[in-house]
């Protein structure tokens, strides 16, 4: 009991605060079960969602106002970079210049990252978080620890830290594995501290970017978060796909004022099941005649 406290309690202190994504408040970030003040509302979604985990989070209370099976662990497909990205923003400057390794396991996602072209840090962590580019996540893994594996050691070392006890990786891309996965209520948690480092926060938030390498090869990289594209409530989020996880989505809600983190695993239609969500938080913050004029969302 008192090492799960100690651990709680150093989770508390890792997370620290969520910052503000275009306001201006500060907005604290703490593990559900420590926190007493009563959440801003409590979802009640009676349309069935295809996602098998789901948890939405009040991240001005800290706590959860919706979930199913939150605290299941399931395969996460690239929300693992959520992890990639704050260890190596932890441990390394942006503008440190990388060289792109031959031979990387990419699968589908990868921006074809020329071999032997050096990019810096911050363009590599451009293309993952926005372009969920796999290349660049095990470029990425192995500048920082000269393998996959060792970096793969650092991020479950992370987990730790942060007090995810449910979390545990076997690569730094999100391809599946039998034991790489988390929950939703983790991925959350994850995504609150990653979301304290303002490169992190503000990358997950944009469109698109292009990266140039010292040589000259130029990439165009566009956010694989649909909702981004479009006028709505989502300010960030990832994405995530493999044939073991299925469609996974994190996205950073802004209604009425409070900020909400949403967490999906296991969708077969993520978006259909985001649109229920926003649809759920749209009706309890507005007045029961008024009619939503939410624009629809694209197919998944």
């Amino acid at each position: 009991m008192l090492l799960r406290m100690l651990r709680t309690l150093l989770s508390v202190l890792s997370l620290g605060i969520l910052p503000s994504l275009g306001g201006t408040a500060s907005i604290p970030s703490i593990p559900p079960h420590l926190v007493v003040a009563p959440p801003a509302l409590e979802l009640q979604i009676a349309t069935r969602l295809s996602a098998s985990g789901v948890v939405v989070i009040d991240a001005q209370s800290g706590q959860r106002v919706f979930g199913k099976q939150y605290d299941v662990p399931r395969p996460i497909a690239s929300l693992t970079k959520l992890m990639t990205a704050l260890v190596i923003v932890e441990h390394h400057e942006l503008s440190e210049v990388v060289r792109v390794p031959g031979g990387l396991k990419t699968f589908q996602s990868a921006v074809q990252l020329p071999a032997g072209e050096q990019f810096t840090v911050g363009d590599m962590l451009s293309a993952m978080l926005i372009a969920s580019a796999n290349d660049a996540a095990s470029t990425l893994a192995i500048h920082h620890s000269g393998s996959v594996d060792g970096f793969v050691q650092v991020m479950n070392d992370r987990a730790v830290a942060l007090g995810l006890e449910h979390t545990h990786f076997e690569n730094p891309a999100g391809f599946d594995g039998p034991t790489q996965r988390s929950t939703p209520q983790e991925i959350a948690w994850l995504t609150m501290a990653a979301l304290r480092q303002p490169f992190i926060q503000k990358r997950l938030s944009m469109r698109g970017a292009r990266i140039v390498s010292l040589q000259g090869s130029d990439i165009s990289l566009t956010n694989t978060h649909a909702l981004l594209h479009r006028q709505g409530p989502v300010r960030a989020g990832k994405t995530g796909t493999t044939n073991g996880a299925n469609q996974c989505l994190m996205s950073v809600v802004e209604e009425s004022g409070r900020r909400y983190v949403v967490v999906l695993l296991d969708s077969l239609q993520r978006y259909v099941d985001m649109r229920t969500i926003l649809d759920a938080m749209a009706d309890l913050a507005t007045p029961s005649t008024s009619v939503s004029m939410r624009p629809p969302l694209p197919s998944p």
